[in-house]
Formats: structure tokens, C-alpha cells, sequence
């Protein structure tokens, strides 16, 4: 297996990061012109494009690219030669990299509003409902659920019917009350609330840690594969979910929310439970680099043969700052 210290991360995010953006572009704005005879609300389209493009680290998609790409790679121990990952990224692996980024930013533009964080800025600018209202803010989250699926559906002839339900399936299940929305259900539930670490680890898992475990295996789901290495990205995705945010919670005491492109002191100043307010600053560092080792360790045991990109993602989520 392939080590990171020789892989330039910057290089190749930034590839796919331009594939990844004009696909985004693309597709969002194809949303409102697909029915001539029924145009989208230009309201609703800009509030959808406002919510989706020129912002946010888009991490999601990049692991679901990076996970095909270590599938496609091939295991270490295989007598054929490995494929070389490159700039051919196959059509279901960009849809469902961009896919689960609007699921993303559909949960970001909920979660913003008053009846959830009451939050008013996002990847440095106002948050939807500040910026169009607190219905056209609701109608583009639910939009962009909606046009997430729609990518995932294409013609049989762009992706295979089974590969379209499967990669359904791992995106509604993160995205619903097994998923995302149960761990915010939870997390407002848990407002003022003591909550060991087996519940805060729980509601993590749910609520941020179950898009990015699906975003490793809809990546994975478009390559071919063994059972191990599937379980082994599958155990790699947990890690790094949780990991992402024991590191949100950090950086929500330490950096300032010009830095942070969101609001800082947020969940103390709601009383919410953290890994910090559980068990300290020192500690919950700690923690994360031990994430860090166990889904490095998951990586390792996959068998595959290039995992560089997947390795240096894991690093860079644990040690950003914003």
C-alpha cells in the first residue's frame, strides 16, 4: 500500500475540486431549466445556488472521489496491475460526489434557521434565511434533498440501475432519522443536558459522522472492490466522521468565527454538550488524533493499493483550522 508522504494533497484536491464545482454549477442551474413548460422560481433557484456554490470545503464529495479512487486502484495482493486513478472519474462517482454536498448544504440551510441553531452566518457570508427569507430558505433546503436524488436517477445507460439503488440507499439512510436528521433531533433534544460520552458519541455518529462514513462508501460503491476493503473503508469513515467532529467542537472554543466562516462560541452559548465541555480541551485533542490513528489502522488493513488521498484527507480534517 501506497504511503502519503510522497502525495501532493493541494495538487489533487485541486482537480477535483474544478470537476466537482462545474459539475455543481452545471447541474444545479440544469434543475431549473429540465421542464420548458415549467420553469423553477427564479427565488427559489438563486436561494439553491446561494446555498450550494462559492463556499464550503466540500470534503464530502472529495472523500467520495477519493474512495473510488482506492478501489479503482485495486488490492496490493492482486496479480493484475493496478489502475492508475487520474482525472477519469466515471459518471457515478461525480454524481454522487456531488450529491451528498447537497445533501450537505440542504442540512445546513435547516439547520440555520430559528426553529433549529438560529444561526446567522455560513462560509462567511448571511446564512439562507437571513439572505432570502425564512420560506425560501426552507423551500431550497427541501429543493436541494430533492435534486440530490435526481442526480443519484439518470438514464440506465449513464449508471447502472443497481449501482443507482444502492447509492440511494447509502444516501437516504445517512441523510435520515438513522442518519443525519436523528442526530439532530438529538441534538437539540440534548440542549442543556449532561450527556456521557457513550451519547454524545451516538449523536455525533448520527448527526455528522453518518454523511461522511456514506460519502467513503459511495465512493467505494462505484469501483469494484472486496468484502474486506469494504469493511475496512467502512470502519475508515466512521473514524473520520466522528473525528471531524470532535474537531468542530475544538475549533468552536479556540478560533474566531471570521476564521471559522460561522458563528464561534456557539454551542456554549446555547449550553449544548460537547467533547470539550465533556471531557476538556487537552482531552478531546487527544481524542481526535486517536481517530486519526484508528482510521489510518482501517486504511492499513483494506488491502488496497493507493489510499494516499484518503490518508491525507483524514489528516487534513484533524488538523484544520476552520
Amino acid at each position: 500500500m501506497k504511503g502519503a508522504t510522497d502525495f501532493d494533497l493541494q495538487a489533487w484536491m485541486k482537480q477535483r475540486l474544478d470537476s466537482v464545482e462545474q459539475a455543481l454549477g452545471r447541474w444545479v442551474s440544469v434543475a431549473a431549466e429540465s421542464d420548458l413548460e415549467h420553469q423553477a422560481p427564479a427565488e427559489l433557484m438563486a436561494a439553491m445556488r446561494y446555498a450550494v456554490l462559492d463556499g464550503g470545503k466540500r470534503l464530502r464529495p472529495l472523500l467520495v472521489l477519493a474512495a473510488f479512487e482506492a478501489v479503482q486502484s485495486g488490492l496490493a495482493d492482486s496479480d493484475a496491475a493496478a489502475n492508475t486513478p487520474g482525472l477519469d472519474t466515471p459518471e457515478s462517482a461525480l454524481r454522487a460526489a456531488c450529491a451528498v454536498e447537497l445533501i450537505h448544504a440542504y442540512s445546513l440551510v435547516h439547520d440555520d434557521m430559528p426553529c433549529m441553531d438560529n444561526d446567522v452566518l455560513r462560509r462567511g457570508k448571511p446564512t439562507v434565511h437571513v439572505q432570502f427569507g425564512q420560506a425560501s430558505a426552507l423551500l431550497a433546503g427541501d429543493a436541494l434533498q430533492a435534486l440530490a436524488f435526481e442526480l443519484l436517477t439518470p438514464s440506465v445507460d449513464q449508471v447502472p440501475a443497481t449501482l443507482q439503488a444502492q447509492l440511494c440507499r447509502l444516501l437516504s439512510r445517512a441523510a435520515g432519522c438513522a442518519g443525519m436528521a436523528g442526530g439532530q433531533a438529538i441534538d437539540l433534544a440534548s440542549v442543556g443536558l449532561q450527556l456521557d460520552e457513550a451519547q454524545l458519541r451516538e449523536m455525533h455518529r448520527l448527526k455528522t459522522g453518518a454523511l461522511l462514513q456514506a460519502s467513503v462508501m459511495m465512493g467505494a460503491a462505484c469501483g469494484p472492490t472486496s468484502a474486506e476493503a469494504t469493511a475496512a473503508l467502512r470502519d475508515f469513515g466512521s473514524a473520520i466522521g466522528l473525528a471531524f467532529q470532535v474537531v468542530d467542537d475544538i475549533l468552536d472554543v479556540t478560533a474566531d468565527s471570521a476564521t471559522l466562516g460561522k458563528t464561534a462560541g456557539k454551542d456554549a452559548d446555547n449550553d449544548k454538550p460537547t467533547y470539550v465541555s465533556l471531557m476538556g480541551l487537552a482531552a478531546a485533542s487527544a481524542y481526535a488524533h486517536e481517530l486519526l490513528t484508528q482510521a489510518k489502522s482501517a486504511l492499513e488493513r483494506s488491502g488496497l493499493r493507493d489510499v494516499r488521498a484518503l490518508q491525507a484527507l483524514a489528516d487534513m480534517l484533524v488538523t484544520r483550522s476552520s
